[in-house]
């Protein structure tokens, strides 16, 4: 409710405080868990026991010289092209989003949902 909605606000003025745009290459992006991602350390113990094994939306980028496991918001991650230079709004770790794409345009993909019924139709084989 209401207490969580506070906090949820303090954190995003928080993350708008401390953003910045950086370029970087995107080399890959999965969906894993926390402890397999290969943040750091500091990361895992902040986050709390219960979201240990939550999958997040995770991106390896290569900003400037150095290659980096970053997390994403999931409204962003679904944007983010894999292999090719990104501009993006990156705060601490995570990417809050993408100011542009070089040698293209933002394309989101839509995942088209399956009826309900769909998935009785056809039977694995």
């Amino acid at each position: 409710g209401n207490k969580l909605r506070k906090k949820q606000d303090a954190n995003q003025a928080q993350i708008d405080a401390a953003k910045q745009v950086m370029s970087m290459l995107i080399i890959d992006k999965k969906k894993m868990k926390l402890k397999e991602a290969g943040l750091p350390k500091i990361v895992l113990d902040q986050t709390p026991k219960y979201l240990q094994r939550s999958k997040v939306p995770v991106v390896k980028a290569k900003i400037g010289p150095k290659v980096m496991t970053l997390m994403a918001d999931p409204k962003v991650y679904d944007q983010i092209p894999i292999k090719a230079e990104v501009k993006a709004e990156v705060s601490g770790i995570y990417i809050t989003g993408i100011k542009s794409v070089r040698g293209g345009k933002i394309v989101v993909e839509e995942k088209k949902k399956k009826g309900f019924f769909k998935n009785f139709g056809k039977k694995n084989k």
